[in-house]
């Protein structure tokens, strides 16, 4: 017995080589060009057919409300401003920042300075809200820019006349795309970054904060670098008017509409309801010129997409998907990830319990062997996709199997290739000797 598990474990390390090797060869793209099927599901997570497809849709977060800003120049923005703080907000956001991009403050590099009277009228409607959450963009200086470090040291954020009287939080993504045009993924939010000494706060996190600091603090002291966000849902607006298009053909996710919704014009026009913004997080940005509109620009392919894979259109505009990251906080509804070493830990204890039925059944059903191995992987394969999506459904807890799932796929032809290596060494090894002569 002691034997058979030395062996089991001796070619349980050969499947785990095996696997390096593997990863070796696809880190360096030499198949890219023959696999067209992979790039089109490449970004695709199991846990993105559970967003999509399982989870039943949850009620309507009556504490937050959208505002859309459209193409409103900083004059309407200060109107959108004061309409919504007459009625009292408990916070109100800005998904923006006003400043001089790259700090070139004349005319020609920076137009909106033309606009003086805009300029006044939105610092002293900020300043007279009092809770005006404005966003910032995290950056590197040229100094960390060209190292290999990816973390930022530095945030852009709005003119002293209007980041004087707010406060602020990033609004950076981290969705890998280098350039604001790229195609953006939004699945991760980073709750905090320490810049210059200095902890600066998400801009859902801090919006969550002025909310209820109790579970925001609660949700910081997680202590993750980075955290999953919990999507609740999208919105789908059609003629200005707020439905559910979940079995809309047009609809782009299969989630109803989650968060009350404002146009610019309804705000502006006072066709809104009086007490809709009363203690309530208002959070204002760009959701097309108007509601509705098939825009792309500030838009993001989340796990909620209605194509789970081969995605063509960005589903969600940045604002929801940082409203969705405000209810994850305020409902307490996280997303929990297992750590690097279970990972590893189960992916060694499948592989081994699987060579080891393989040996029993090469020892004692030689016959069957092919066979049964062919439709134990098939079936190992099966349940760890099926453990995978079950736990994120039921417990909200992402299981990364990657590991266990390349073991599974690897062990039948790397036990193959090791016992035809063991086989031809003892065979070379026990080969008769010629008689040496004696004449």
């Amino acid at each position: 017995m002691k034997k058979f598990w030395l062996d089991s474990l001796i070619i349980t390390v050969f499947v785990f080589f095996m696997l390096w090797v593997a990863n070796a060869i696809t880190d360096f793209k030499i198949f890219n060009a023959f696999d067209p099927i992979g790039q089109a599901i490449k970004d695709f997570e199991l846990t993105d057919y559970v967003f999509s497809q399982i989870r039943e849709d949850p009620k309507v977060d009556s504490t937050i409300v959208l505002v859309n800003i459209g193409s409103l120049p900083r004059g309407g923005l200060a109107r959108e401003i004061m309409l919504i703080s007459q009625q009292k907000p408990r916070v109100i956001g800005f998904d923006g920042f006003f400043d001089c991009e790259g700090g070139l403050r004349d005319t020609l590099n920076c137009p909106q300075l033309l606009d003086t009277l805009g300029n006044l009228m939105l610092s002293d409607a900020i300043k007279e809200a009092g809770n005006v959450v404005l966003g910032s963009k995290l950056l590197q200086t040229a100094a960390l820019a060209n190292t290999d470090n990816n973390d930022a040291d530095s945030l852009e954020i709005s003119d002293p006349m209007f980041d004087d009287y707010s406060t602020h939080g990033f609004v950076t993504l981290p969705t890998d795309a280098t350039y604001q045009e790229d195609v953006k993924i939004a699945r991760t939010i980073y709750p905090s970054r320490i810049i210059n000494g200095k902890r600066e706060l998400a801009w859902s996190v801090q919006l969550a904060m002025q909310f209820d600091s109790v579970k925001t603090n609660r949700f910081l002291a997680r202590g993750n670098d980075e955290e999953l966000i919990n999507f609740r849902g999208n919105i789908e607006v059609r003629q200005l008017r707020l439905q559910s298009l979940k079995n809309d053909e047009t609809a782009t996710t299969n989630f109803k509409t989650m968060f009350f919704v404002v146009d610019a014009e309804d705000l502006l026009s006072g066709n809104v309801q009086p007490d809709l913004f009363k203690d309530r997080i208002v959070m204002m940005g760009y959701l097309g010129d108007y509601l509705g509109q098939p825009a792309w620009e500030d838009k993001f392919f989340t796990p909620l997409n209605k194509k789970v894979a081969g995605r063509a259109n960005p589903d969600m505009f940045g604002l929801v998907v940082h409203a969705n990251s405000v209810a994850m906080v305020l409902n307490e509804d996280y997303i929990n990830e297992t750590p690097d070493w279970l990972e590893w830990a189960i992916a060694f204890v499948v592989c081994l319990l699987t060579v080891g039925l393989f040996a029993y059944i090469d020892t004692n059903l030689p016959i069957w062997f092919d066979a049964l191995s062919v439709f134990i992987q098939l079936v190992e394969l099966l349940l760890i996709t099926i453990i995978i999506i079950q736990a994120f459904a039921l417990w909200s807890v992402k299981l990364d199997l990657t590991v266990a799932i390349g073991v599974s796929a690897l062990v039948g032809p790397a036990y193959d290739v090791f016992k035809s290596i063991q086989n031809q060494i003892q065979a070379r090894l026990t080969k008769a000797k010629p008689p040496v002569s004696t004449g």
